[in-house]
């Protein structure tokens, strides 16, 4: 039977069922009306740090028991807390969290994730352009995969199946102690098949990029995939000079020197033309555009990128100076990605220093 697709920020979750998140009966957002899907509803927070049943809001404030007792923590420097340790199998369905709506602590706070006992994270993210915005710089919008609010009220909303355990912690690698609010909203009893893709998040920063070396958005991956997109921040570090000009490179299944698919320029990739303009939307868009910083995305949710036995994804560094030259900015990426495990570890995170150094300024 033919399911109608929902229109709306929530589609990605229809579109993705390919990971094999629902059960093959019904799908939670084209038919709510479904009751016994065979799934339990979990939600993991301070006030119910293991999401088990009637053990949530069990801590007293000066109102008494079970009124707002803990709500939050304060994360201190150097700390690491850990946000969930779920026993499968299950689906991570949403992700809300805020804290301090600082630039430098949106890059200094570091969310990790484990799928299914590997010993490597296969999510190593500074939370801002983990929650879908660049260089620490808060500007609310909303797509398919994230929602922001103007005081760092961070949201996303990809699927994250694991068929043993889901553990996710948080780290404070700045130098100041900051609050710390969440929630993790889950389903447990699904039937995944054994290969289904678990979501993989990499940062990657080079200030300044090489030049007529492409920047890596995805270093080569083995085995079957499916590349979900990437939130893209660029400082531009000659102003006036136009940026992005730059290809977008996809390289799969025995490509070598030319990719299968290949863009056309930088903000062409994003979806938008001559220039870059403020305008986010559901799959594509720009969320910032100030004072020579982008934030920028790409959602391949109803164009899907799938490989079967490998992915590299570059993109060039390309100017416009009295024609085409060659260039070097800023540039990060958040590269987020579903494949199965195991899976070969991430490439190594910059450190703090390097993540904060640069950025948007208040």
């Amino acid at each position: 039977m033919t399911k109608r697709i929902v229109l709306g920020s929530l589609a990605c979750l229809i579109l993705l069922s390919g990971c094999g998140s629902l059960q093959p009966t019904s799908d939670i957002v084209s038919e709510p009306y479904v009751l016994d899907t065979g799934l339990l509803s979990r939600s993991i927070c301070f006030e119910n740090p293991s999401g088990a049943p009637g053990e949530g809001g069990k801590t007293a404030s000066k109102l008494g028991v079970g009124r707002k007792g803990s709500p939050a923590i304060t994360l201190k420097a150097g700390q690491q807390t850990q946000l969930c340790d779920i026993v499968g199998p299950g689906t991570i369905r949403h992700i809300w969290m805020t804290t301090a709506n600082s630039p430098a602590n949106l890059r200094s706070l570091v969310i990790r994730a484990w799928w299914d006992g590997q010993e490597h994270p296969s999510i190593e993210c500074p939370i801002g352009d983990f929650m879908g915005f660049a260089h620490g710089k808060v500007t609310p919008y909303f797509s398919a995969v994230h929602s922001l609010g103007r005081n760092a009220g961070m949201n996303i909303w990809l699927p994250m199946p694991f068929a043993k355990r889901a553990k996710m912690t948080l780290t404070n690698e700045g130098e100041k102690d900051v609050p710390l609010f969440y929630q993790i909203d889950y389903t447990v009893g699904e039937k995944h098949p054994k290969d289904v893709g678990r979501l993989h998040v990499l940062f990657k920063r080079e200030n300044p990029t090489t030049e007529k070396q492409d920047f890596v958005l995805l270093p080569t991956r083995t085995g079957k995939g499916r590349y979900i997109g990437a939130l893209i921040g660029i400082r531009n570090m000659h102003p006036g000079q136009w940026w992005g000009e730059g290809e977008i490179k996809i390289y799969m299944d025995g490509d070598t020197d030319f990719p299968t698919i290949c863009g056309t320029g930088s903000e062409d990739y994003v979806g938008l033309s001559y220039g870059m303009q403020q305008t986010p939307y559901l799959y594509n868009g720009c969320s910032l555009n100030e004072k020579d910083f982008v934030s920028m995305y790409r959602w391949h949710l109803p164009d899907p990128i799938w490989w079967r036995e490998e992915c590299r994804i570059t993109i060039q560094q390309i100017a416009w100076k009295d024609g085409l030259a060659e260039t070097v900015d800023d540039w990060s990426t958040a590269t987020f990605w579903y494949e199965s495990i195991p899976s070969s570890p991430l490439p190594d995170m910059p450190n703090v220093a390097a993540r904060t150094a640069d950025i948007w300024q208040n």
